[in-house]
């Protein structure tokens, strides 16, 4: 049973203490400086005793920013890419971080939510301003890490009892973004490629659209044969593979590579055969080599607009769809765990299909029922 009174303190401020007694099991108090999160407190804590469990009444008092801090020191280094979680959740701690995690409901997150799409404050440390405000994509990924925040403390640190985000409505997001390079496109961007002064940006776009890893799988490729700490991807010139290990869902992969491909990596490699451990090393051969001015330089040069280096492998998909490639086979190259990541590649595959079926029509009327 929870009982609610008013304080005044020696500062005149009023106070909301709550007492609630759990039978066989003493009692829990709190002190809130809200009325509100005073009886989201208790409705939270005699929802958890009625579902039994009681061990989360006795869970310390903690904040958002408790979390946040919490899941920034032990989950965060796990991750492949920390620096945009890094960014979101400096953004959530902002907003939310002094609240109790039992008093965040799914109302205060929703009107976060629609604050966050229109605001266009990029919360780095400078608290500099962005161009635009943030798309309903890039919302969404705000939303869904805020959530494995409460899913962590949830199931591992019981400090709450549920998480709220899961009753947020996320927006909906158009479509993706598919930009390919058509057959007139690649052969002039890969004619500039190859007199470009750089000359480890054609065989590095080669790699690219061969391949369809991603830019960081490219650049930090090392060649086969070599010791040590675990790479991000292998090159092996004899076996035909791109070995990606580091990948973006942390399911490593193989890809096979075609002759021709294995050709011009091979000359690119006779040609410099002082490079020791990455495939495209950078000055000193320290680290990967930065490609994108040479690249932009080539776009330019071949006449090509609104193409990023992430383009590469949607023009790889995109010729695998057109080749009749099924979307689960797309998904295997990619890298892709959702079939629904390649179904927008599933329209350039409509002539292959339609082409399967006039040739099981022609093959039906053959025979002797075509000849009545």
């Amino acid at each position: 049973m929870a009982k609610l009174t008013t304080r005044v303190g020696k500062d005149g401020k009023t106070h909301y203490h709550v007492r609630i007694r759990r039978k066989g099991a003493g009692e829990v108090s709190r002190t809130f400086a809200r009325l509100t999160d005073a009886r989201i407190f208790i409705q939270s804590t005699e929802t958890a005793i009625r579902d039994g469990k009681g061990d989360l009444v006795s869970a310390p008092r903690k904040t958002l920013a408790d979390a946040i801090d919490r899941y920034i020191d032990t989950v965060i280094p796990g991750k492949r890419d920390q620096r945009a979680p890094r960014l979101q959740l400096a953004w959530w701690r902002e907003y939310l971080g002094p609240h109790m995690l039992q008093s965040i409901s799914p109302a205060k997150i929703s009107e976060a939510r629609d604050i966050l799409q229109r605001t266009d404050t990029d919360w780095t440390k400078s608290k500099r301003k962005s161009s635009s405000p943030r798309s309903k994509a890039t919302v969404n990924r705000y939303l869904a890490i805020l959530s494995n925040v409460f899913t962590v403390a949830v199931r591992e640190w019981h400090w709450v009892s549920d998480n709220p985000v899961t009753k947020v409505a996320k927006f909906k997001e158009p479509r993706g973004r598919v930009r390919f390079l058509d057959d007139s496109e690649r052969e002039r961007l890969l004619a500039e490629c190859q007199k470009s002064g750089h000359p480890l940006l054609y065989p590095a776009v080669v790699l690219a659209l061969a391949s369809g890893a991603r830019q960081a799988e490219v650049m930090a490729s090392e060649w086969a044969g070599r010791e040590g700490a675990k790479p991000v991807s292998v090159l092996n010139l004899k076996d035909r593979t791109l070995t990606l290990f580091e990948t973006k869902n942390s399911d490593p992969r193989v890809v096979g590579l075609a002759d021709s491909v294995v050709d011009v990596l091979g000359r690119m490699r006779s040609d410099h055969p002082n490079i020791a451990r990455w495939v495209f090393p950078g000055r000193g051969g320290r680290k990967p080599i930065d490609l994108r001015a040479p690249f932009l330089l080539a776009l330019g040069e071949a006449g090509i607009e609104n193409f990023r280096w992430h383009d590469l492998r949607h023009s790889t998909a995109s010729y695998l769809a057109m080749a009749g490639a099924t979307p689960s086979e797309i998904a295997a190259v990619l890298g892709h765990r959702q079939l629904t990541m390649v179904k927008r590649y599933a329209h350039l595959s409509e002539s292959h299909v339609s082409a399967l079926t006039r040739t099981l029509g022609d093959s039906l009327l053959k025979g002797p029922a075509s000849k009545r």
